[in-house]
């Protein structure tokens, strides 16, 4: 998760759109990162996986630390590690991971809608879902996009593993 200023000098995330002709989640709205390599801790990941995603490197002392983890139905861990990346900061995205970049206010994440909840039959967990950028940002995104809103803009401590991700994410 990337926190940096945009050219008004408003604090904003930083969303990916993934590119189409990944195996898995091509197309999805998605914060930046993915596996991690043998050995590896979080930070390390993190911050290897915004340089070859997006062409941010940062070191270390840019973390400003990690929200909970979120276990996916597909089997994976998604450990949110935030940083802070400066004005001076520019994200190209790599073609062969991500379609697009797009730098959202944080104030978009207090809109009244955020989060929406919905129900389905195949979980008694609420699905969350997050309304961004003329679309639906559906969990994980949007579970982590909620606990930033609620932890960093707002001190409220909040969990988010307990929401449940759309159907179609399930693989």
């Amino acid at each position: 998760m990337v926190l940096l200023p945009d050219a008004a000098g408003r604090p904003c995330f930083l969303l990916t759109r993934r590119a189409a002709g990944l195996r898995a989640h091509a197309r999805q709205w998605a914060l930046p990162g993915g596996r991690l390599d043998d050995g590896e801790l979080a930070v390390a990941a993190a911050l290897r996986e915004l340089r070859e995603e997006v062409t941010l490197t940062l070191p270390e002392s840019s973390v400003l630390g990690m929200l909970d983890d979120y276990p996916t139905r597909s089997g994976f861990v998604i450990t949110p590690v935030v940083v802070w990346a400066d004005a001076a900061a520019e994200p190209v995205a790599n073609p062969d991971e991500v379609a697009g970049i797009y730098l959202v206010p944080l104030a978009d994440l207090d809109s009244p809608d955020v989060p929406r909840l919905v129900s389905i039959p195949e979980s008694d967990r609420p699905v969350i879902q997050v309304p961004l950028l003329g679309s639906l940002v559906h969990a994980p995104t949007a579970a982590v996009l909620y606990q930033l809103r609620e932890v960093v803009m707002h001190g409220r401590p909040t969990r988010v593993d307990h929401f449940e991700q759309p159907v179609w994410a399930w693989r």
